[in-house]
């Protein structure tokens, strides 16, 4: 495929804006590299808990009120230095009530032992004290996650085992670099796009190779991208977005984190847009490479316009995609206002609906954007190819 590409001028000089894009991402991921970052954000999170399993609950009534009902559940604990004995954790209005039945694993975190009531006298030692802080989900997670590897694998055999294997990469880039270099005082937004770029490189590439394909689907992906963080960096300003509206950023000022709010809503955007660019990039070259190779005759125009309607189709269905995914993702923050007497042209005002409005639309401009640009690129590089590549390419079509 590469010989097809090498053998025009304009797949020459396409490879080489791509060999440029790769170069610069390698050449960011050196510079933005993280060094050793020790800095904690909200200790309390951080707290060490231990397994325990719920062996019985029994509710009575708590003292000093009529109507509240308080609940004492009996644990047995499963890890940690008291591993294999028991304890009672008070559960009432004063602190955490959730619902709780016999069976249930949670996590519970051992309080501070108290002072001893008079210096100097010796007290029986007292039972360890505990309190619950979450539900054990661990065990269904990696289920569900094996569930998802299993149908992924079924369906896409090797491109579905290697898209796996990209998604591994990808959250490894988010854990390893992108948090990591945020943290260590590193620009969110060149952090984001380095890392984005990084993450698209490798995921397209391992999942559909090095061809004609690929190399449009990711000069669509990247001019996409570069659009979309232009867009946020213009409407962040025009909007005013503080980056201050989320109980997070309340947390990373009281740290005094030194983390750029306005650039880590900024990054949020970036990332974001990425999935569904990478989505529609290459579901767009296949797409075009599929109908060179079911009509080598199509010229540019013919093949373009074609490819184009389909575009079309998938934008509609991947823009409601993306703004439900975004309202899901307020839909408290929605019933919160709706349920007050704040009106729905006064709530968009409110930066906590604004940031998603704005990151919403950034996005859905970048993901159409992203059409044409890749149906265009896709339709000049077919044109280098031969009948035989043609069908190998269209072949490899992405839906």
């Amino acid at each position: 495929m590469r010989r097809a590409l090498l053998s025009s001028r304009l797949g020459r000089v396409l490879l080489v804006v791509l060999a440029g894009i790769v170069l610069g991402t390698i050449a960011g991921l050196a510079l933005l590299w993280p060094g050793k970052v020790d800095f904690e954000l909200g200790a309390g999170l951080n707290a060490e808990s231990e397994r325990a399993e719920i062996v019985k609950v029994e509710s009575f009534r708590c003292s000093g009120f009529q109507t509240d009902e308080c609940r004492r559940a009996q644990v047995m604990l499963r890890s940690g230095s008291d591993a294999g004995e028991r304890t009672t954790l008070e559960l009432g209005a004063d602190g955490p009530n959730p619902d709780l039945d016999v069976g249930d694993q949670v996590r519970v975190t051992k309080s501070p032992a108290a002072p001893p009531a008079e210096p100097g006298v010796a007290q029986p030692p007292a039972s360890p004290s505990y309190t619950i802080t979450d539900f054990e989900r661990r065990a269904p997670m990696l289920w569900l996650a094996i569930a998802f590897a299993v149908c992924v694998v079924a369906f896409g055999r090797l491109r579905g085992a290697l898209s796996l294997v990209g998604l591994a990469i990808s959250l490894a880039v988010v854990l390893v670099f992108v948090v990591p270099a945020i943290l260590d005082g590193k620009s969110p937004v060149w952090v984001a796009i380095v890392g984005s770029l990084a993450v698209m490189i490798v995921t397209i590439s391992l999942a559909h190779g090095l061809g004609p394909k690929s190399v449009a689907a990711m000069l669509g992906t990247a001019a996409s991208l570069l659009l979309t963080v232009g867009l946020a960096l213009a409407f962040r300003d025009l909007t005013h977005l503080t980056g201050l509206s989320s109980e997070e950023a309340t947390l990373l000022q009281i740290n005094d984190a030194g983390v750029s709010l306005e650039g880590l809503l900024l990054a949020g955007i970036v990332i974001g847009a990425l999935g569904v660019l990478d989505d529609v990039t290459i579901s767009q070259s296949s797409t075009v490479m599929a109908l060179r190779a079911a009509n080598p005759a199509l010229r540019f125009r013919e093949l373009y316009s074609r490819a184009l309607e389909v575009g079309r189709d998938h934008v509609s269905a991947t823009v409601n995609t993306l703004v439900l995914a975004y309202v899901g993702a307020s839909l408290p923050v929605l019933l919160i206002f709706s349920s007050g007497s704040l009106g729905v042209f006064d709530a968009v005002n409110v930066e906590l609906i604004a940031k998603e409005v704005v990151a919403m639309l950034v996005g859905s401009i970048g993901l159409i954007a992203a059409v044409p640009i890749t149906t265009a690129l896709a339709a000049l590089l077919s044109a280098q190819l031969d009948p035989t590549e043609l069908e190998r390419e269209g072949a490899a079509h992405a839906h």
